[in-house]
């Protein structure tokens, strides 16, 4: 663990990825601050604070965020899929422009988005959504880290695990290996890791972390260089 506790706030806490996030914080001694609707409380992991509002709105939540010096950005349409392309831009967008306007009003030290990999062959609109997200981002001069996963299996979302032989084989065929390792699978417990590894060593400029980064964790050389760069 690094050092230095933070204080967290954190946007889609209670979502598959957000709700394991945020308890791995809690049990690691940082201060987490959830955005939670009306209703959804019950959902949010013990320890955390909970601020009531919408993540459609920053006006409703963006007096909330100070004193966070990281704000996690992880709201997004659940399971999707190409028939939900109007919803990218209604609440994938739409959700991270409110959020870089409040990270960027409560003068927060590091935001962390979650991206998609790309390019890939499918879900166009969703890649054109997350891309369009970390624009605005940079455009507010947030100092960010942007993770981007292609799909993350866990509970409840494992079904490209059956395709993880036709990875192998791409991997050994050299016209695909390249788009295999870009868009490889990652593990819910792998983008945990990730997520909280983004917190404790925030970083001054932008930085991404794909898949590849994801996957090898914390030992690999090309993330030990993010590391000496945020220092």
């Amino acid at each position: 663990m690094g050092d230095e506790q933070h204080a967290v706030f954190l946007t889609g806490g209670t979502g598959y990825i957000g709700s394991t996030l945020a308890k791995e914080l809690v049990g690691r001694g940082h201060r987490v601050r959830l955005l939670v609707r009306p209703g959804s409380e019950g959902k949010a992991p013990r320890g955390c604070e909970l601020v009531h509002g919408d993540a459609l709105r920053s006006d409703s939540y963006a007096l909330h965020v100070a004193p966070a010096d990281t704000f996690v950005h992880l709201v997004g349409v659940a399971h999707p899929n190409p028939k939900k392309a109007a919803e990218f831009r209604a609440i994938d967008l739409k959700s991270c422009q409110e959020a870089t306007q409040a990270a960027a009003a409560a003068r927060v030290r590091h935001f962390i988005y979650l991206s998609v990999a790309r390019p890939a062959p499918i879900m166009q609109e969703y890649q054109d959504a997350r891309a369009e997200g970390e624009l605005t981002i940079q455009q507010k001069g947030l100092a960010a880290t942007f993770v981007r996963p292609w799909y993350v299996l866990g509970p409840g979302h494992r079904w490209p695990a059956m395709l993880i032989p036709l990875y192998a084989l791409a991997k050994l065929y050299p016209p695909t290996r390249a788009g295999a390792e870009r868009l490889a699978l990652v593990t819910l417990e792998q983008m945990t890791r990730t997520l909280v590894w983004a917190v404790e060593n925030p970083t001054d400029s932008i930085r991404p972390l794909e898949p590849m980064h994801i996957r090898r964790g914390f030992g690999d050389p090309e993330i030990s260089r993010y590391r000496a760069a945020s220092a």
